[in-house]
């Protein structure tokens, strides 16, 4: 009788931790909130948003950005199961990114080229708890210098 019992409240501890193990579903129209985030030696775009579809393992993108480096729109299809994808980027370039889950944390590296200059960028998305606000943490390094910024969006 003992052991049973004993069963029964482990299934239910067990079951009880299952959300914490969860991973966030990034899915949603997201807005940069520009006064949260820091972007290093960068301009600051006057607007971004992104534009999530997330049905792991699939995630689509769509970045939308304007500033004082122009307006941009992107779209990309990746795997979060450490895949190779392939997407078309600025200029029509071709950029290679693998994206792969650390905890619940997801990790996206990117090989690319912009005109003559290779580069490699890391990005981490980090999703709060509330499930309002993402944090994308990149780090980008080139021919031209390395750079950090901290992106934080707001679901809208």
């Amino acid at each position: 009788m003992t052991s049973r019992r004993f069963l029964v409240v482990l299934a239910i501890l067990t079951l009880a931790a299952l959300p914490a193990l969860a991973k966030p579903n990034f899915t949603g129209d997201w807005k940069l909130n520009t006064s949260k985030s820091t972007f290093g030696e960068m301009p600051a775009p006057d607007s971004m948003t992104y534009k999530i579809a997330h049905a792991d393992p699939k995630l689509s993108t769509t970045t939308k950005q304007s500033g004082q480096m122009g307006e941009f729109e992107m779209q990309a299809n990746y795997t979060t199961d450490g895949k190779e994808s392939t997407n078309e980027g600025f200029g029509g370039s071709t950029m290679k990114s693998v994206v792969k889950w650390d905890g619940d944390a997801l990790l996206i590296e990117t090989k690319g080229q912009f005109g003559d200059n290779e580069f490699t960028m890391t990005q981490k998305w980090t999703m709060a708890a509330d499930g309002k606000t993402l944090t994308v943490v990149q780090t980008f390094k080139s021919a031209m210098g390395e750079g950090e910024q901290k992106l934080i969006f707001e679901k809208q």
